[in-house]
């Protein structure tokens, strides 16, 4: 099992070691945080879009925050006596801790019904929590570089941040997800994600979870929205990327990015901390060879965003919500990337320059050589 150390920095913000099954027990040195830290701030504040009937944070203060430093200054590496980082320890294997520069937080609470005011000029604290997921100590790399043991020590902190964000005051969406590359406008080189836990469901997140409700109620509650768009892919097969025993991977019909991969578990769970022992096993094969394949279709790191939707925590969304993975690229040529421009910035409306049938049959091309050595029995590409 992976072992969970949870320490305070000297701040006041929290720091969760999770390290590898069948390590040594943590030295407790490696809690102690020596530096000299000023008062963390007070929360920012959201403002109610009367436009949209969206929250917007203002979070003036991370003008400020790290900007791709070299590695010998490295905020997210293990301490040495010449870099004193947010990591007390000298090692570790993968680290969860509160953001020094927050969009929301560190104050949780319940932000006002939009419903119960006309919106203009309303604004309220930005409560929530911003929390930073380390991969790995190792400054460059990738997730896809990890070992399978190291990307289930992943798994295993973001369904535990899952649990205890989500049981926070007034938290209504959890969200863990990584931005890869420039590209991408990543501020750190060091391999690491995050995990927002927000006081409102998210103006995307709003949307899908509303399709997923109206159609389970259609079927009368015996089948969510994934399950039944999953079911049409694989019958169709035309954009299976990969298909294994508790989870499969498609390029969706309506895709909005020249790469874009969704990968849904067969069970119906609503979120990372529902996923038992054995689809956590097969999670992190499964992902670490999306992630590879992705590398393998240029000859430089493809940018990505890796965003995991879970179902809000609105009890009315949670029996039609399903677990899913939206792995997003703009890459579109090697040397070519999609801007979002007049008709997708302003009106949301994507126009995409590739076909998603071409894009799972590349996908499909560069699955590993090993594929059946390294996903569970009965896996399939």
């Amino acid at each position: 099992m992976t072992r969970l150390s949870s320490t305070f920095l000297a701040d006041g913000r929290e720091l969760m070691y999770f390290d590898d099954a069948g390590t040594a027990p943590r030295d407790p040195a490696s809690l102690e945080d020596h530096r000299a830290l000023p008062p963390r701030a007070e929360p920012g504040e959201v403002r109610f879009d009367a436009l949209s009937r969206d929250w917007v944070a203002v979070a003036a203060h991370r003008q400020s925050r790290t900007h791709l430093p070299p590695a010998d200054q490295c905020p997210i590496c293990p301490t040495t006596p010449e870099n004193p980082s947010e990591i007390p320890a000298p090692d570790y294997d993968v680290v969860v801790f509160e953001n020094r520069f927050p969009s929301l937080g560190p104050a949780t609470g319940k932000l006002p019904e939009a419903a119960g005011h006309s919106g203009w000029g309303h604004s309220a604290p930005a409560y929530g929590r911003c929390e930073v997921v380390s991969f790995t100590p190792q400054h460059t790399g990738s997730f896809a570089e990890l070992s399978e043991q190291r990307a289930r020590t992943v798994i295993e902190a973001w369904a535990q941040r899952t649990d205890a964000l989500s049981a926070l005051p007034g938290i209504k969406q959890v969200f863990p997800f990584e931005n890869r590359g420039a590209e991408i406008g990543v501020t750190l080189h060091h391999p690491h994600g995050q995990i927002y836990a927000y006081p409102y469901i998210t103006p995307r997140a709003e949307v899908l979870a509303s399709a997923a409700a109206a159609h389970f109620e259609r079927s009368g509650g015996t089948e969510t929205l994934a399950a039944s768009i999953l079911g049409a892919e694989r019958n169709d097969g035309s954009r299976m990327v990969l298909e294994a025993e508790h989870f499969s991977a498609y390029v969706p019909f309506a895709a909005r990015w020249p790469l874009e991969i969704h990968l849904v578990p067969h069970r119906h769970v609503p979120d990372l901390a529902a996923l038992n022992g054995s689809e956590r096993d097969e999670l992190a094969a499964v992902y670490l060879e999306l992630l590879k394949r992705l590398d393998r279709l240029y000859p430089t790191p493809t940018p990505y965003i890796s965003a995991w939707y879970q179902a809000p925590l609105e009890p009315s969304l949670r029996a039609s919500g399903q677990l899913h993975l939206q792995l997003t690229s703009p890459r579109r040529a090697a040397d070519k990337l999609k801007f979002l421009a007049g008709s997708e910035a302003a009106m949301g409306a994507f126009i995409n320059d590739t076909t998603p049938e071409a894009v799972a049959e590349r996908l499909r091309t560069v699955a590993s050589p090993a594929l059946k050595d390294t996903l569970p029995e009965g896996a399939r590409a």
